[in-house]
């Protein structure tokens, strides 16, 4: 298996979670109320102050860390991601380190994709 696969896979895997987490957490304000294109002093209005901030690895911008709770459940990790323009780009449930992990992955795989004669399908 190529690394672009591994890395695909490896992406969807990552959000097969997703699915599942949206339905117990849907009704969350960080869930049901924050989207692509808010700004930061959005998300804070809303979600309040991160557990943690970080800067993002692999494409500049930054990522919330947040920890959503739900009687009976076990916490479960939801990260809001802004591009450099402080912009939502992303909402996952996984952390900031796992998002930066698939993105960075993601980037290495890219250029054994292309070139010159096809890529051997």
């Amino acid at each position: 298996m190529n690394k672009s696969t591994c890395a695909l896979m490896f992406v969807l895997s990552a959000l097969t979670g997703c699915s599942s987490n949206s339905s117990l957490y849907h009704d969350q304000p960080l869930v049901a109320q924050v989207a692509t294109g808010m700004s930061k002093e959005q998300v804070l209005q809303i979600g309040g102050k991160p557990g943690a901030q970080s800067d993002r690895t692999a494409v500049p911008g930054t990522c919330f860390d947040y920890i959503l709770t739900n009687p009976g459940r076990k916490q479960q990790p939801y990260m809001v991601s802004f591009d450099q323009a402080d912009k939502v780009d992303k909402t996952s449930f996984m952390t900031c380190a796992e998002w930066s992990n698939a993105q960075q992955k993601s980037r290495q795989a890219l250029p054994s994709m292309g070139g010159m004669g096809g890529s051997g399908y």
